[in-house]
């Protein structure tokens, strides 16, 4: 398992409920937080690991990672959401791009936890941030589709830079192609549906 960089084909389609809660899907969760820490990140969604379902894992405490505060939330979806806010913001699926992006200041989140519980969860700041962040990933999209138009101006080189290092790996042999890769999203959907 790894985290997969943009334009990988998990990143660009949105992800599929999940049904149940296995030992596959504990060991899935412990390996994402490894790798969470591993690249200094705060939230990473089931697609960045190129896994096509709907949870995400979270850990806002930037400061030691702290496992008593490792979150794991399964189908989440924002309820609502209030005001807005530009923020800088940045994806472990984009090395190293920072930029700002507009979202919502407040939003409200409804999700099951590994024990089946729903939770109803509000957030602000940060959280709120990484809460919308994430859900994006799950939906498909990824943060420079936020990105305002002056911001994707001066970042197009950037994003060019991933999709030419992207496809250089796939033509190297490091990288599976495209349609390999969406055979083997295709197939997880397909076991994960029963």
């Amino acid at each position: 398992m790894k985290i997969v960089e943009y334009p990988h084909p998990a990143l660009l389609a949105a992800t599929i409920p999940v049904r149940q809660v296995d030992k596959a899907l504990r060991l899935q969760v412990g390996q994402m937080f490894e790798l969470m820490y591993e690249a200094g990140g705060i939230g990473l969604a089931a697609n960045q690991v190129a896994l096509p379902y709907r949870f995400v894992i979270m850990n806002i405490d930037t400061e030691k990672h702290d496992p008593k505060k490792e979150e794991i939330f399964i189908n989440p979806v924002i309820v609502s959401q209030k005001g807005s806010i530009e923020d800088e913001e940045g994806c472990l699926s984009f090395p190293g791009l920072y930029a700002k992006v507009r979202r919502a200041k407040e939003v409200t989140v409804e999700a099951y936890n590994l024990q089946g519980e729903m939770l109803r969860i509000n957030a602000t700041g940060l959280a709120s941030r990484a809460w919308q962040h994430e859900i994006d990933h799950l939906d498909g999209k990824v943060f420079v589709d936020r990105f305002s138009t002056i911001s994707k101006l001066a970042h197009r080189g950037d994003i060019k830079e991933f999709e030419r290092r992207f496809r250089l790996a796939q033509k190297e042999g490091r990288l599976p192609a495209d349609v390999d890769i969406e055979k083997t999203l295709s197939n997880l959907r397909q076991i994960a549906e029963g």
